[in-house]
């Protein structure tokens, strides 16, 4: 929820920011003038002037509307240009369009598009992901929220239990197990401030501690009511949290000691190489969840688990039977288009050299951030999470997801978006996230180093 909370380290008066910020906003408006009129044209049939309530979020009065996007470039209606480090919010990770995603489903559009049969590339895709991930078998669905849902459903089936645990601050998706978040008064919430969804009893589904948090994770899972924790190995959605040493290793030995089922969201994580965090690291999930990107931005995603598990659904369901009885699955899950978009993308793109040189470049825009930060004394901070970071405006790296909320601060935020907008770069919304993809090059880096120079500059000067 957007609010007036200011981080204690804004590094720029109020007042100077209002006169900053109205600057930018007459520019933005002088440069898109068909966007504008878009808009104004959207309200007639969509919900606020956008067909998803997220693409009007970018702090502007309006949002952008694209003509094309290719590479790592966007173009709007107006004829802008601008080099994209947001990539749909990681659902371009590798790109917009990528050269063999778009040869895969090119040719099969004329094969076939759903069939609701399964075809040889299926199996291609579950040793591919196996080999990445460790884990030996494999379900398709079409969004990492649809394949979080149907895990949580297994883990519910498999142990009786009711709840599902996860971090304060987090997102998995638009669930209500994992919407609740931690209120001033201790009680769960949907959101500080109100309740997106008051018919829900929050406190018979969820369970909600902090990342980071040993001591209450402890506490929590000893009630043994909860099917499953689910976590994201590094907290992407808030401002980045990295984990404590340690700290994912015992999760999942308490996760083991309480009956719970571990669940590890690589959705953002994934940018950490070619099998992710967990592979980086090391993790023993019992299931991993991923969507968005593995495509090339072509809907899907996927759910992996242990052999132990699919043998627990088997013995409890029963082998090859007629009907799911779990509700599980849609139509349109594993079809043969987006499997085959799935195939060629990690195959052609999603390489262990793609990674590499994403990586490079994070590292590259860290260092040149935190350059720029020292060179004018702000007190913020930049986190590195794979081949995507996050400056942190506080002076240290965030510790959970409260401790990182409470240093957000959305004017300053959507200022510096803005001043990097109309200079023709795009960062995600919501936060301070920049991710590197495999077609970013050095000078694409050194232009958002040298942006970011001109707008923290005129901060701190002013």
């Amino acid at each position: 929820m957007i609010t007036d909370k200011k981080t204690p380290y804004r590094a720029v008066s109020d007042e100077r920011l209002c006169e900053l910020n109205e600057r930018e906003r007459e520019t933005f408006t002088r440069r898109t003038p068909g966007s504008k009129a878009y808009f104004d044209k959207a309200q007639a049939m969509l919900l606020n002037g956008t067909p998803t309530p997220w693409m009007g979020d970018w702090g502007t009065e309006y949002p952008i509307f694209v003509e094309e996007a290719t590479g790592n470039r966007l173009r709007d209606v107006d004829g802008n240009e601008y080099i994209d480090f947001c990539l749909g919010d990681t659902g371009a990770m590798f790109g917009h369009s990528p050269a063999a995603t778009v040869e895969a489903v090119t040719r099969q559009v004329r094969r076939g598009i759903t069939t609701m049969m399964p075809t040889p590339e299926a199996l291609e895709i579950g040793i591919e992901l196996a080999e990445r991930f460790g884990l030996p078998l494999w379900q398709v669905a079409m969004t990492a929220t649809e394949a979080n849902r149907y895990v949580f459903r297994t883990c519910r089936a498999l142990t009786g239990r009711p709840k599902v645990l996860s971090m304060n601050e987090s997102y998995h998706g638009s669930l209500d197990e994992t919407l609740p978040h931690i209120g001033e008064d201790g009680r769960l919430v949907l959101r500080s401030g109100y309740d997106m969804n008051p018919g829900v009893p929050k406190d018979s589904i969820a369970r909600v501690v902090e990342f980071n948090d040993l001591e209450a994770l402890e506490r929590e899972l000893a009630h043994e009511d909860c099917a499953c924790v689910i976590t994201e190995p590094v907290m992407t959605n808030c401002g980045m949290v990295l984990p404590d040493e340690g700290y994912l290793e015992t999760l999942r030995s308490l996760c083991t000691k309480h009956g719970s089922y571990l669940v590890i969201d690589e959705t953002h994580t994934f940018s950490y190489g070619y099998g992710g965090y967990t592979a980086a690291y090391d993790l023993k999930p019992d299931f991993l969840t991923l969507g968005k990107s593995i495509a090339g931005g072509v809907p899907v995603a996927v759910y992996g688990f242990t052999k132990e598990i699919g043998d627990a659904i088997n013995a409890t369901f029963g082998l090859k039977g007629v009907s799911d009885p779990m509700g599980i699955s849609g139509t349109l899950s594993g079809n043969m288009f987006a499997v085959d978009a799935m195939l060629h993308t990690l195959k052609n793109t999603a390489t262990k050299e793609a990674f590499a040189h994403m990586i490079s470049m994070q590292n590259r825009l860290s260092d040149g951030l935190e350059n720029t930060l020292g060179k004018y004394n702000v007190p913020w901070s930049v986190t590195r999470s794979g081949a995507r970071c996050e400056l942190q405006f506080m002076p240290r790296l965030p510790k959970n997801g409260t401790d990182a909320k409470n240093h957000f601060d959305w004017q300053l935020m959507y200022y510096t978006h803005l001043f990097l907008c109309n200079r023709g770069i795009v960062i995600t919304p919501f936060h301070n996230m920049m991710l590197m993809p495999p077609v970013c090059s050095e000078g694409d880096v050194d232009a958002l180093i040298g942006c970011w120079d001109e707008c923290i500059r005129e901060l701190a000067l002013s």
